[in-house]
């Protein structure tokens, strides 16, 4: 599990095709220092599992379902991606529970600039509006990010100047790809309603 708070990025140095699979190998200086074979990272909100690794690079196999199903259906070497590692026990929770697994795919719409960093407009996909509410949480590319406007079908986040330095949302333009995965205890609260037929 994740907190959405990103701690790097890394850059796609290589990418290799696996027939229904891809091998993507990664670079981020002294961020793989502590991770061995089999760790979870979170990249771009997708979590994958370490192949292999040294201090400065790690190569992850995304499955077809994982390509098709994400942002990395774009990927290519020299793009960036966010990471973070999974939060532990004792650590403090400074964005809200993130669990590395993505919703849908989504499109930036609008990038407007203030005087103190960035408002950005995303599409909002119908099926996941009612997961989705006003100063509510969202991730997005991994980034725990709050909800600053709801509308029909889309919403807006508001981006503090760290943000935009320490990810890749400092890369968004309008018809960026980004992934989505809702707050899951929305998920929970209707599930546990609908099984006992109250929803």
């Amino acid at each position: 599990m994740f907190t959405g708070i990103i701690q790097s990025t890394g850059e796609i140095v290589s990418i290799e095709s696996r027939g229904d699979a891809l091998s993507m190998r990664l670079k981020s200086p002294g961020f793989f220092k502590n991770c061995k074979l089999g760790d979870s990272v979170a990249n771009d909100g997708v979590c994958l599992s370490i192949e292999s690794c040294t201090d400065d690079e790690a190569t992850f196999c995304l499955m077809h379902q994982t390509v098709e199903n994400t942002g990395f259906k774009q990927a290519a070497v020299g793009k960036l991606v966010n990471l973070e590692l999974p939060c532990r026990a004792d650590s403090f929770m400074g964005g809200h529970f993130v669990m590395g697994h993505v919703d849908c795919i989504t499109e930036v719409i609008k990038v407007t600039p203030r005087e103190t960093g960035v408002e950005v407009d995303l599409k909002l996909p119908a099926d996941l509006r009612r997961y989705v509410i006003r100063r509510g949480s969202i991730s997005l590319n991994g980034i725990s990010l709050t909800v600053a406007e709801k509308f029909e079908d889309s919403i807006r986040v508001c981006i503090i100047p760290e943000t935009l330095a320490r990810t890749n949302l400092r890369n968004w333009v309008p018809g960026t790809i980004v992934n989505v995965e809702v707050d899951m205890l929305g998920k929970y609260i209707e599930n546990y309603l609908k099984e006992r037929d109250l929803a």
